[in-house]
């Protein structure tokens, strides 16, 4: 069964980084500005009061030539391990969806000022939604080594 989803962009991305690169992304700065024709400055009420966001993008850079649908060895080799696309957060996804939490640094009008967004300049943004303690993760958490390699120096 096919399901079909209508979505359009409610954002754009604006400044920070302008060129897609891995890694670095915990001192990028940029601003999330909503569609003025979509919505006011009330959509934002009381963000401000959150001190982190979630936000859906759109991966529009990454060509659809591009989208990994099975496994691929890990970025710089990894020693042979094969890494199924479920089980990374690789920007070759098949719906060319990602999710990033940042740091809100000001809200003003229709501009989310935010720190740590690892989107570029233009991305369309798709949702927003103020990250709550609530609906993290329960209990322990747990991941393999290399995901923690990977995550070094990304932040």
């Amino acid at each position: 069964m096919e399901v079909l989803v209508h979505s359009r962009p409610i954002a754009r991305v604006l400044g920070g980084r302008a060129e897609v690169r891995e890694g670095g992304w915990a001192g990028e700065e940029a601003v999330i500005r909503l569609d003025g024709s979509l919505f006011g400055p009330e959509a934002l009420f009381g963000l401000d009061g959150f001190s982190h966001l979630e936000v859906v993008f759109f991966f529009d850079q990454v060509d659809s030539q591009e989208i990994d649908t099975g496994a691929r060895p890990l970025p710089g080799g990894g020693g042979g391990t094969m890494v199924g696309i479920f089980a990374q957060r690789s920007r070759r996804r098949p719906n060319r969806l990602g999710v990033s939490r940042c740091q809100i640094a000001a809200v003003a009008g229709l501009d989310v000022h935010v720190r740590g967004l690892d989107a570029v300049a233009g991305t369309p943004v798709l949702d927003l939604k103020p990250y709550v303690r609530e609906f993290g993760p329960r209990g322990d958490i747990r991941q393999p080594q290399w995901a923690s390699d990977l995550m070094h120096n990304y932040y």
